[in-house]
């Protein structure tokens, strides 16, 4: 099989694809890297029960269900795909396997490094699960990256994505129709399911966020800058610019008008308190899928700790305000 066939992206020696950057924190980053040979995706009601485990062996009880996040993927969901995705190093009995994928992935990365003469600045980190990780020696300082397998999804959006919500006005129905008709990605991070990412639709957003005049970015680099230095500093936090984007895409939507954006101090303890009730509560809802807690797997120990810092910032925030 040529895998590498299936596979583009900025491991291999065939040069740079169209990969997305994630930073989660100053030396942790996220690169989702596209496959190939999938089109026309549609989305349709697929069998519920598994009884295989990631190695093909069978089970006598059934595969646990996805959890709102994730979601099975049956190359039959495709109208045209490679042959190499329908063999059995990738593929159980029609299903694509996001394990099967990494191993593959993980074996191209290795070989690339190698061959790329990478040996000295790129090595691949030991993991207890499938996902791929590698440490990079970079000019300054050593940054950890996971590198993930992308199925991109540009033709629809997830029925189970049920956004916006009734009655919002932010963002602009042109600006929804235009994230809508972007699609979404799925994403090889498990064993068995696929996670939905919206990258795209998530640039979108904060894309001429204060085209308004608005302070919104201001106040998320200037949260961004506070959770690295004071709140949850540390190579792992267990809260990522992720986490911000997301209470910063909550709070535009519940404040939805120009003058709600105009007073930086005001704004920004707003995204504070509204970040500090959710770390407090262990709850923050993922922006596209309600039903989706992004702090479900979280420390809750780590989380504690974060909203004890921030109690103390609300107090008395005026050092961060001058």
């Amino acid at each position: 099989m040529k895998r590498s066939r299936l596979i583009t992206g900025t491991v291999l020696p065939n040069g740079i694809a169209k990969c997305l950057i994630k930073v989660l924190a100053p030396s942790q980053f996220l690169i989702t890297v596209p496959l190939r040979g999938l089109s026309g995706y549609r989305e349709c009601q697929v069998r519920h029960w598994r009884y295989y485990t990631v190695n093909g062996t069978k089970l006598l009880s059934s595969v646990r269900d996805p959890e709102e996040l994730h979601q099975w993927l049956e190359v039959e969901q495709f109208s045209k795909s490679l042959q190499q995705w329908h063999e059995e190093d990738v593929n159980i009995e029609g299903d694509l396997v996001p394990a099967k994928v990494l191993i593959v992935f993980r074996e191209l990365v290795e070989k690339s490094i190698v061959s790329c003469n990478l040996s000295n600045k790129v090595t691949v980190l030991e993991s207890f699960s499938s996902v791929v990780r590698v440490a990079v020696e970079t000019s300054e300082s050593q940054v950890e990256v996971e590198l993930v397998p992308a199925v991109e999804i540009p033709t629809c959006w997830p029925e189970k994505a049920r956004w916006p919500r009734c009655l919002k006005r932010w963002p602009s129905q042109e600006k929804v129709q235009c994230i809508k008709s972007l699609g979404f990605d799925l994403l090889a991070r498990s064993n068995y399911h696929w996670q939905l990412c919206f990258s795209r639709a998530e640039h979108i957003l904060m894309e001429g966020l204060d085209e308004d005049g608005g302070c919104r970015m201001k106040c998320f680099r200037v949260m961004r800058q506070m959770k690295e230095d004071v709140w949850c500093a540390g190579n792992k936090p267990v809260i990522t610019a992720y986490h911000l984007q997301t209470v910063l895409f909550w709070t535009c939507e519940k404040y939805p008008r120009t003058k709600d954006w105009r007073c930086f101090p005001e704004a920004f303890l707003r995204l504070v308190q509204k970040l500090h009730k959710c770390v407090s509560q262990h709850f923050l809802k993922h922006y596209f899928l309600k039903n989706t807690n992004l702090l479900k797997y979280a420390n809750t120990s780590d989380l504690d700790l974060v909203a004890s810092k921030l109690a103390v910032f609300l107090e008395n925030p005026v050092f961060c305000l001058d």
